[in-house]
C-alpha cells in the first residue's frame, strides 16, 4: 500500500485513507481531518484518535502510531495506557479547591436559585478550602480534616458539620471521578473530633403577650418600620418581605413565589398568604416607597438589607430578633386558639407531614388561616379585646 504524504494530507478529498501500519487519515472536510490508529489487542480491533491534522503533521502520527505499536506488542492496551496517563498526571493537578468547585456545579441543579446565596459552598470556603484547599484531594487524610474543624467542632458545631457534611459530598465526587481518595476520610476525621458539645439555641423571639407594644411602637411610615409590621402580621420571613412585589398581591391574597421561600429548588411550591385589613394597610403605607417594582427598597439600590431589620430592633436594646416573630405567633396560636396542629404549622408556612401526606391532602388552609390572622392582626394592634379575650377559642 502506497504512503500519504504531506501534499495529499491537504489534498486528499474527505473519507479514509490509509497510510499503513494502522495509520489513517480520516477526513471529514477538504481542510479538516484527524489521525487515528487501528489495532488489535485481546481479539478486539479498536481505534485511537491521535489528534487532528491541524495539529499533528503527518511524520508526528507516524510516531505516535509506531508507539502505539510497541505497546500492543507487549500486550498494553494503547487507549487504556493513555487514560492511565492522564489519570496519573490530574492526581497532581486536582487540588481539593478545584475538586469542590465542580462538586458545587454539579449540585447547582439541586439547590435553591441554583445555589447563588451561596449557603452550600460557603462552609467549605470559610473553614475547609483556606487550610486544605491547595492540597491534592488524593493525599488528604482524617488528620487533615480533624486539623481544619477542630478549631470550629465544638465552638459552631452546627457549621462545623455542614462543612464536614459538605466535604465528603467533594470527595465522593472525586472518587466518583476516578481518583483514589480515601472515601471514609470524613467519618475518620469525627471519629478523632469526638461528639459535639453542643445545645442548639432558636433565635430569640417576643414573647407573644409583648408584640402588640412592639408593634405599637413602629408607628413611623418608614421601609423598616412597614416591613416589621407586614413581617409581624403574615408570620413570614424576612425574604418574601423584602421581596415583595405590588403585582404578587391580588386582592386580599398575596401568592409568595416558589424562590422566596425556604426549601430546595424543585420542593417549595408558591405560598397563599391572607391578608387582613391592617396587612393591607401597611402596604398601602408602602407603596409611595416603591421602587424598581419592590415594596420595601434599600436606601441606595436594590431592595432593604436581611439585617437591616434586625439591626433595627438591636438599636432598641431587644434581643429578640425579626425571625422570632415567627415563635411569637407559633406560640400566640397554641396558647390562645384551638388551631389545629397542620392549620398551626402552615401559619408560619411550615410543612411538618411526609410528602406522601402532603400529596393527599390538597389544600393550604387559606380560610382558616385568614380568620387566624385576622385576629392575630387585631391582637397585635390592640383592637382585638371584642374580638379575640385571653384564652377564647376558634
Amino acid at each position: 500500500m502506497p504512503k500519504l504524504n504531506a501534499v495529499q494530507v491537504k489534498t486528499k478529498p474527505p473519507g479514509k485513507h490509509e497510510d499503513g501500519q494502522g495509520l489513517r487519515l480520516v477526513k471529514q472536510t477538504k481542510d479538516r481531518g484527524q489521525w487515528v490508529f487501528r489495532y488489535s489487542i485481546f481479539g478486539k480491533r479498536r481505534e485511537m484518535g491521535l489528534g487532528s491534522i491541524q495539529t499533528i503533521s503527518l511524520r508526528e502520527a507516524r510516531d505516535l502510531a509506531a508507539e502505539q505499536r510497541t505497546l500492543v506488542a507487549k500486550g498494553v492496551d494503547p487507549i487504556r495506557h493513555r487514560e492511565k496517563q492522564r489519570q496519573d498526571a490530574m492526581r497532581s493537578q486536582n487540588l481539593l479547591s478545584d475538586i469542590a468547585l465542580d462538586a458545587f456545579q454539579s449540585r447547582k441543579a439541586e439547590l435553591k436559585s441554583d445555589g447563588k446565596a451561596g449557603r452550600w459552598f460557603s462552609p467549605l470556603e470559610l473553614h475547609v478550602l483556606p487550610k486544605l484547599g491547595r492540597l491534592p484531594v488524593t493525599e488528604i487524610t482524617q488528620r487533615d480534616i480533624r486539623n481544619a474543624l477542630e478549631p470550629i467542632w465544638h465552638a459552631k458545631a452546627a457549621t462545623a458539620t455542614k462543612a464536614a457534611d459538605r466535604l465528603n459530598i467533594v470527595i465522593k465526587h472525586a472518587a466518583a471521578l476516578g481518583l483514589d481518595v480515601d472515601i471514609q476520610a470524613v467519618e475518620k476525621a469525627k471519629a478523632l473530633l469526638g461528639r459535639q458539645r453542643h445545645v442548639t439555641t432558636s433565635i430569640p423571639s417576643l414573647p407573644w403577650q409583648d408584640v402588640p407594644a412592639f408593634y405599637a411602637s413602629l408607628s413611623d411610615p418608614t421601609v423598616t418600620h412597614l416591613a416589621l409590621r407586614l413581617l409581624i402580621l403574615t408570620g413570614l420571613r424576612s425574604k418574601p418581605i423584602r421581596f415583595a412585589r405590588l403585582e404578587q398581591i391580588d386582592g386580599d391574597i398575596w401568592t409568595v413565589p416558589a424562590e422566596n421561600m425556604k426549601g430546595r429548588k424543585g420542593q417549595t411550591q408558591p405560598f397563599r398568604v391572607p391578608l387582613s385589613d391592617e396587612a393591607l394597610h401597611v402596604i398601602n403605607l408602602a407603596q409611595p416607597h416603591e421602587r424598581g417594582g419592590f415594596l420595601f427598597p434599600s436606601t441606595r439600590a436594590g431592595i432593604i438589607s436581611d439585617a437591616t431589620m434586625s439591626r433595627h430592633m438591636e438599636r432598641r436594646g431587644l434581643d429578640a430578633r425579626p425571625h422570632g416573630f415567627r415563635t411569637s405567633l407559633r406560640t400566640w396560636l397554641a396558647e390562645r386558639t384551638d388551631a389545629p396542629h397542620e392549620v398551626a404549622e402552615a401559619m408560619i408556612a411550615h410543612t411538618p407531614d411526609s410528602k406522601v401526606v402532603r400529596t393527599y391532602r390538597q389544600t393550604d388552609f387559606l380560610d382558616q388561616r385568614r380568620v387566624l390572622l385576622d385576629r392575630w392582626a387585631c391582637f397585635c394592634t390592640g383592637k382585638g379585646a371584642e374580638v379575640l379575650k385571653l384564652g377564647s377559642k376558634i
